[in-house]
């Protein structure tokens, strides 16, 4: 079996994966990921106790016991380029002995569940309402370096919104885990995210730039492809559904929705709103 080059999957000296800097054995197989890093004690404040930290740029990591399940909890900073490194050093963390830099045969599956607060772009999907990513479409470039296996319904919707908003790429779409979807959100409103490589023009926004489309954000709440329509804009769901198929983990994106594009309204008090989904998440995962 070929070993992985040191160039390629970097190993500090104290034996931890280079930017997560977590060793072998530091966390556990069930993940709660969220973006922002100041949200990871919102979810650590919950623990029955606190076993481990890490801090590591916006990777911050807490690994603790919740009614005799054993919890990690690890910030993720914003973006897609983020999702990969973070999901790509996971999984080298289980299959990958980081000794002898071989993949091991025997491969562990991972629960990944991401929580994280998201705009609605229809009218109807009210503040405070929690909404499960069934699929994840992504706008950024991620996997134009992958050859990922788009289904489908997932490649049907990719060709009909480039071809809708006339775009110059090719966007991808990504389902979520079925198992965790029944386990997890199950009692969920379900819809399809967008996520954006961006926060202002790639989701519409007007400030001092001009954003290329103007109307980018009325197409995409009127977009549809047969029943498939557009729910929420946010910035990473896309990265963790494709990469956690391809890696063979099981990866759910929860949303508490803070905000509503068409209506312009947002949340006066969202962290209520977060808390009770990460509470739920606890209960379920």
């Amino acid at each position: 079996m070929s070993k992985i080059a040191e160039s390629e999957l970097i190993v500090n000296a104290d034996g931890s994966v280079y930017h997560l800097n977590l060793k072998a054995g530091d966390i556990s197989e069930k993940i709660i990921a969220v973006g922002d890093p100041g949200r990871v004690h919102r979810v650590s404040k919950f623990f029955d106790s606190l076993e481990f930290e890490m801090n590591k740029r916006e990777f911050i990591t807490h690994v603790g016991n919740y009614k005799g399940k054993k919890i990690t909890v690890i910030s993720t900073g914003m973006g897609t380029d983020n999702i990969e490194i973070l999901l790509t050093e996971l999984d080298a963390l289980f299959n990958i002995n980081l000794q002898t830099r071989e993949i091991k045969k025997k491969k562990k599956k991972l629960t990944i569940v991401k929580i994280g607060t998201s705009g609605g772009i229809q009218s109807d999907i009210r503040i405070g309402t929690h909404l499960v990513s069934d699929y994840a479409i992504g706008l950024d470039n991620l996997f134009a370096y992958y050859d990922f296996p788009q289904d489908k319904t997932g490649l049907e919707v990719s060709k009909a919104l480039k071809k809708s908003l006339d775009l110059n790429f090719m966007p991808y779409c990504c389902k979520c885990s079925e198992n965790l979807k029944k386990r997890i959100a199950w009692d969920m409103p379900s819809g399809n995210t967008l996520s954006a490589p961006g926060f202002y023009a790639p989701q519409g926004r007007e400030i001092r730039l001009k954003p290329r489309n103007p109307s980018f954000l009325n197409e995409l709440t009127y977009f549809h492809w047969n029943d498939f329509w557009l729910t929420n804009f946010e910035m990473e769901a896309s990265a963790y559904y494709g990469l956690g198929k391809m890696l063979g983990h099981e990866v759910l994106c929860l949303n508490a929705i803070i905000a509503n594009r068409v209506r312009k309204s947002f949340s006066k008090n969202y962290n209520v709103t977060v808390d009770k989904l990460i509470q739920l998440v606890l209960d379920r995962i």
